[in-house]
């Protein structure tokens, strides 16, 4: 019997021994497959993923003026910008063990599964920072066997690809916080108006609280229970010694200061100018609409903030409140190009249709280009046209019978000076037929006049719409002494990495002479005297302006500009209704005025800078010669050398009539007999 035993025994350690050599092979093989495995996971890319982040529209002071998303509002923020304590109460209430695990924690998921089994339903949750950064990342949150298999195998990707800090970082800009507010910045913002690297332990321990349940969990919707889970958060950052329960105790009792919802929206300055700088990007840059809704760009723009403000001020105040009138407004820096204002209409909300891209007839203000190309073509400031009612004949005996406005004449000859402060539409017309019609065409693409312009008489008067940016580049131009800048919106723009993807820079192209430009700025600086077209608003303005008004039946303008700045402002009707010659056509000059005044406010006066190629000379306005001291009335005018009178005014003489003898009387013939 003891040999039975003792062969039975030496059996079973044989049978045991191999089990044990099995087992280690089947070890080893595993070993060597799940390594395999590994690498193998290694070596493949993780799935193509983007991450929506919020594109940040800048103003000339690099503030924020708009922000760009749709659905997502994400601003990616590197973790050496968020601080300690928004890490350290993520980790502590999402993931504790997260620097400890390869991307599982195995006890926490044990623990869950014997919960649920108790209690036959999904009660407790196990998923650590890396399981939830591969759900939201690459995956839906179907509860499927499927999905969880393909968020296991992405979870070891994730921890093979990256370090610890990395997942978090990504964790931390990736996890959604409710009220369209994707990563700790954005949450930032939208709950307490701040950045995130400002958020302090008590609201940084509210927000690590939401994304378990942004709608349950949000103090916009439910403060009570935002504030039973911000007293969890600092309970698990006490266990895992992060802080003590004093600070604790602190940062839940701190009252906190929460932005309205309302703010958390954000608020869009200059809402027109952004959707022409969007509409830049597009269609002058090139760039995609999903990487300008999406791509986290960086887009600085030429917008002043407080001219802008100004602007939309102005425009408000002058528009009837009880009419359907609209206006558009452009200021541009002349040396530059740049944009600093833009109002394309009177209401964003109600119409987002922006009227300084559209195109209107602009009347008289389109004068300027007609009368530059005249000084090019022999015309001096002192050239003279009788202003009377005129019948012009064409070829084909085609007649051309403008009118003044008002049917107002002077009835006699008139210099270009006082046809440009009285608009005299006969004095434009003669010239414009004088000259040839392309000229005018021809100066006003100098200009910058792009749209289509037509070779007809009634192009001297404005009969062709253009752009209020155009007229406002071509105001500028003029301003520049002659140099026209290309309207600039945007400087640059940068990727959510801060690498550059544009930069502009002014582009200058001198397209008149200086002496030129700065003749017809003097002639111009007369509409804001008395009898000019703009001497309504002569007492708004306290430095030297110059500009020019427009009036048709449909549209009414002014543009003009001071050394410093150019600005065009259009009224009238969407619908082509006609306006109120007495009303709405008077609402564009007090809306220029205003603005240029308060756009300015803080700038010193400048004078128009007089170039070295004019001479400045006194003229007797009455007879357009020298003025002598014979002259009655005499003005300070500018010339070209040449072109300038030469000979002095002198009064008409007066013939002496002998006075009629005198019929003696009877006594002085009885004197003389005498």
């Amino acid at each position: 019997m003891e040999i039975k035993q003792e062969d039975q025994l030496i059996r079973w350690l044989r049978i045991a021994r191999k089990a044990v050599r099995w087992l280690l092979i089947t070890l080893v093989v595993l070993a060597a497959l799940l390594s395999l495995f590994i690498l193998y996971l290694r070596s493949q890319p993780l799935p193509k993923t983007d991450i929506n982040e919020t594109t940040t529209i800048y103003g000339a002071d690099n503030a924020v003026i708009a922000t760009l998303y749709k659905g997502e509002n994400r601003v990616f923020l590197p973790l050496a910008q968020i601080p300690k304590y928004v890490q350290q109460a993520s980790i502590a209430i999402e993931d504790r063990k997260f620097y400890e695990h390869p991307g599982f924690d195995i006890k926490r998921i044990a623990g869950a599964a014997l919960t649920d089994l108790r209690h036959m339903a999904k009660i407790e949750g196990a998923s650590t920072i890396t399981m939830q950064l591969a759900r939201n990342l690459y995956l839906n949150h179907d509860k499927t066997w499927m999905r969880k298999y393909k968020e296991a195998l992405l979870t070891v990707q994730l921890e093979l690809n990256y370090t610890k800090p990395e997942l978090l970082e990504l964790y931390l800009n990736q996890i959604y916080y409710g009220h369209a507010a994707y990563g700790i910045q954005a949450a930032a913002k939208t709950y307490f108006g701040k950045n995130a690297s400002d958020l302090t332990l008590a609201e940084a321990s509210m927000l690590a609280g939401i994304p378990k349940g942004p709608r349950f969990f949000s103090p916009f919707l439910n403060m009570e229970a935002a504030k039973n889970r911000q007293r969890i958060v600092l309970d698990m950052m006490v266990n895992e010694q992060y802080i003590t329960r004093e600070q604790a105790n602190e940062a839940f009792a701190q009252s906190l200061k929460f932005a309205s919802p309302e703010d958390s929206k954000g608020k869009t300055i200059a809402p027109y100018f952004r959707d022409y700088v969007v509409k830049l990007a597009k269609e002058k840059y090139g760039l995609d609409e999903e990487a300008i809704e999406h791509g986290g760009l960086k887009i600085y723009t030429t917008l002043d903030p407080v001219m802008q403000q100004k602007a939309e001020a102005a425009v408000q105040k002058y528009l009837p409140k009880d009419r359907e009138l609209q206006a558009a407004l452009v200021a541009i820096e002349p040396q530059t190009g740049y944009i600093r204002a833009m109002v394309g209409g009177r209401d964003y909300t109600k119409s987002q249709f922006n009227r300084t891209t559209a195109r209107r007839q602009p009347g008289s203000a389109l004068k300027p280009a007609l009368y530059l190309a005249a000084l090019e073509n022999g015309f001096t400031p002192l050239t003279k046209i009788k202003s009377e009612p005129t019948v012009f004949t064409l070829g084909n005996d085609e007649t051309y019978i403008p009118k003044n406005y008002g049917d107002q004449y002077m009835h006699d000859y008139i210099t270009m000076g006082e046809a440009i402060a009285r608009s005299d539409n006969i004095y434009a017309v003669q010239t414009h037929l004088t000259i040839g019609p392309d000229k005018m065409i021809n100066m006003s693409k100098r200009l910058g006049i792009d749209s289509p312009l037509q070779p007809l008489p009634s192009l001297a008067l404005g009969s062709n719409p253009v752009m209020p940016l155009e007229m406002t580049r071509m105001f500028a131009t003029i301003a520049n002494q002659g140099q026209k800048a290309e309207p600039l919106a945007i400087t640059r723009i940068l990727d959510r990495e801060g690498k550059p993807l544009v930069e502009t820079q002014p582009q200058i192209q001198q397209v008149i002479s200086r002496e030129n430009a700065f003749l017809l700025t003097h002639m111009m600086e007369k509409v804001f005297e008395p009898g000019g077209t703009g001497q309504r608003v002569h007492s708004q303005l306290h430095r030297p302006v110059a500009g020019k008004t427009g009036t048709t039946d449909y549209d009414a303008w002014l543009g003009g500009f001071t050394p410093q700045l150019a600005a065009a402002v259009w009224v009238g009707y969407d619908d082509n209704r006609k306006i109120d010659s007495f009303a709405d056509a008077r609402q564009a000059a007090p809306i220029w005025a205003n603005f240029m005044e308060q756009a300015l406010t803080g700038k010193p006066a400048s004078v128009f800078p007089v170039p070295p190629g004019v001479i400045p000379i006194y003229v007797d306005t009455g007879s357009g010669k020298l003025a002598s001291q014979d002259s009655k009335q005499q003005e300070l005018m500018y010339f070209i050398p040449g072109t300038e009178p030469k000979e002095y005014y002198e009064a008409p003489k007066v013939e002496k009539k002998e006075a009629p003898k005198k019929e003696k009387s009877f006594w002085d013939k009885l004197k003389f007999w005498n």
